[in-house]
């Protein structure tokens, strides 16, 4: 095309709608009353300027990752865990919810013995008490090293430390852009599942296997949300 009004890289969701949308509008304009075969010929002219555009603008909205518009669009993939003690205790929760090409994860912990603990995403969606040893390593399909802090590290089910208070309570929040909820080797969902553990003591954020961070005293299998 020529004159600037090729389109922009696909790539660019609202700039290429915007622009495709002025370049077809723009050679849009046959009128009533034009029958002559040089009018015909011009509006086959203007429709083929428009055919790049318009196949330029449906390859970069396939390709788009949109925003949520309830009614409109797809919500983003979610998931969810109850986690139990050894006892069978439920003592907390856990939602995953993908945001781009990561996961964000809010947990939630009651009556759990206060102090910081280690929390690991592990590799198979298994928790048999008392010891929730069913549940695995931790989810590491890059084979890299423990520890957040480790320069050949983390595995993708490293997570920062959480404090439970002298309640019994304790919260963490935060994205792990290692993982996520979709298809593919980093997917918590994949055919093994996963499980989120919580330990009794804190992670080093570098000693292998799971930076000393004690014993596994919670577990919840994810689960894909509905």
């Amino acid at each position: 095309m020529s004159g600037g009004e090729g389109c922009p890289h696909a790539g660019s969701c609202g700039a290429t709608h915007r622009h495709c949308y002025r370049v077809y509008t723009k050679y849009d304009v046959s009128r009533e009353g034009r029958s002559s075969t040089g009018d015909t010929v011009k509006r086959a002219a203007r429709r083929l300027r428009q055919a790049p555009c318009i196949i330029a603008l449906a390859l970069g909205l396939a390709s788009c990752s949109l925003p949520y518009i309830p009614g409109v669009t797809l919500p983003p993939p979610s998931a969810g865990t109850t986690l139990r003690d050894a006892s069978g205790r439920v003592v907390g929760s856990a939602v995953f919810l993908q945001e781009g090409d990561g996961v964000r994860i809010l947990l939630d912990v009651k009556g759990l013995p206060p102090g910081t603990k280690a929390v690991h995403i592990h590799d198979v969606g298994q928790c048999t008490p008392p010891s929730f040893e069913s549940a695995g390593p931790h989810f590491n399909p890059t084979k890299a090293q423990h520890g957040l802090e480790n320069r050949k590290g983390p595995h993708a089910g490293d997570l920062p430390n959480m404090t439970v208070n002298d309640t019994g309570q304790g919260h963490l929040e935060v994205t792990n852009p290692r993982v996520n909820l979709k298809t593919g080797p980093t997917s918590l969902l994949d055919g093994n599942g996963s499980a989120l553990v919580v330990h009794a003591g804190p992670d080093d954020m570098r000693s292998e296997p799971a930076g000393n961070s004690g014993a596994r005293i919670a577990c919840g299998v994810i689960v894909r949300g509905g």
